[in-house]
């Protein structure tokens, strides 16, 4: 099998944008090819991820659109889609590509215009990842879903609602200073407590954003990497994998499935384990989330995420730092940008030159999850000294 290793990425802004979601993922694909060194003859192929673009955009072929605008006419595209996980498995895929010598070079972007949706639209398109012959007919929503979730994780473990709140004012200080970030002001745990009921006992602050953006990546394997930049990322493992489609399937909504097998397939092909990673980007798109991610991605056992993050274990200077970015709840979730955008964010940091930098980042995870828990890839990176 061969080396993979990132060579290049863009990104643009998460938050709020005018331009149309092909413009968006021009942008990002573009920023990423001037700044591999990688030239346009040498892309064998593009891979992009995104959900909602036919519903709310009116516009499909979203991968063929974005090649040929980008002057890459002629190569073979596909457009994957896992709901919010629908970059992280397009980066997976060619990932696979380059791995198994179908292609040398390829772009993965991720793109999603969300914002200029009204609220019933919205909510329409992005329900449309649950089982509508199960949770979609009772009416249940993500938000509602990960309520749920939360609500056992404090019986059955004990943790509290300041506890929780713990999740946002992390990730909000840490996307204070992300110029990506949609959000950039702190909150308090009073602020997140208290602020609008959204599915009991989920408040408003403890929700991620709706946002526009696009994020791209140049894959190329580990034979010509160092040909087009001198500081390549190794992709050292990754995963993917899929788990319950709805709620009434889960025999512990504390545990998502999806994301313990992905991630034992990552540790597995990367030979590495959890306590060999320096920094994370998780899942954050509900501060209940990052606490079962954290737990189901092995970095601690289970029901002792909530006191971790309220002890500052997961701060930038704690022992297994998450979501430096700011996460998902600061950064915005344009779905099916955030996959690629994680791990943009991971690159950055393994480079020494993240905002919020990790000392002596090595290794870096990303996980991205899609549905109620329905699919996940885990992707495990390495700094330059691990080509």
């Amino acid at each position: 099998m061969n080396g993979v290793c990132v060579v290049g990425m863009g990104t643009t802004e998460f938050g709020v944008h005018e331009e149309g979601i092909a413009e968006l993922g021009v942008t990002a694909v573009g920023r990423a090819l001037r700044s591999s060194g990688v030239d346009r003859d040498d892309v064998d192929a593009l891979y992009l991820g995104n959900f909602v673009a036919g519903m709310l955009e009116g516009q499909e072929t979203l991968a063929p659109l974005v090649a040929d605008s980008v002057g890459l006419t002629g190569i073979p595209t596909m457009k994957t889609e896992g709901a919010c996980a629908s970059s992280g498995i397009a980066f997976r895929q060619a990932y696979q590509a380059i791995r198994t010598g179908i292609h040398d070079v390829v772009v993965v972007t991720g793109v999603e215009r969300m914002t200029n949706a009204e609220t019933p639209e919205f909510t329409r398109a992005l329900g449309s990842a649950a089982d509508h012959g199960t949770d979609g007919a009772t009416g249940l929503t993500f938000p509602g879903f990960y309520g749920l979730v939360l609500d056992r994780y404090m019986h059955e473990y004990g943790a509290t609602r300041e506890q929780v709140a713990a999740v946002s004012v992390k990730n909000r200080e840490n996307g204070a200073s992300n110029p990506r970030a949609r959000f950039r002001s702190p909150v308090t745990v009073d602020d997140v407590v208290d602020s609008r009921l959204v599915a009991d006992p989920l408040r408003l602050y403890d929700c991620c954003p709706a946002a526009d953006g696009g994020a791209a990546v140049v894959l190329a394997s580990a034979d010509v990497a160092e040909s087009f930049t001198d500081r390549p990322i190794s992709v050292l493992g990754s995963g993917h994998a899929t788990g319950r489609s709805a709620a009434y399937r889960y025999d512990d909504l504390t545990t998502l499935e999806a994301t313990t097998l992905a991630a034992e397939e990552a540790y597995e092909t990367a030979e590495l384990s959890p306590d060999d990673v320096d920094v994370v980007e998780l899942h954050d798109c509900f501060s209940a989330a990052e606490i079962g991610d954290s737990e189901d991605l092995g970095f601690f056992e289970k029901g002792e995420g909530a006191t971790a993050v309220a002890e500052g274990r997961t701060a930038v200077d704690g022992e297994i730092p998450i979501n430096p970015s700011g996460g998902l709840l600061s950064k915005g979730h344009p779905v099916g940008a955030t996959g690629i955008g994680q791990i943009y964010e991971v690159c950055l940091q393994l480079l020494g030159d993240h905002e919020n930098q990790v000392d002596d980042a090595e290794v870096g995870l990303a996980h991205n999850l899609g549905g109620s828990g329905a699919v996940s890839t885990v992707t495990v990176l390495g700094g330059p000294s691990h080509v």
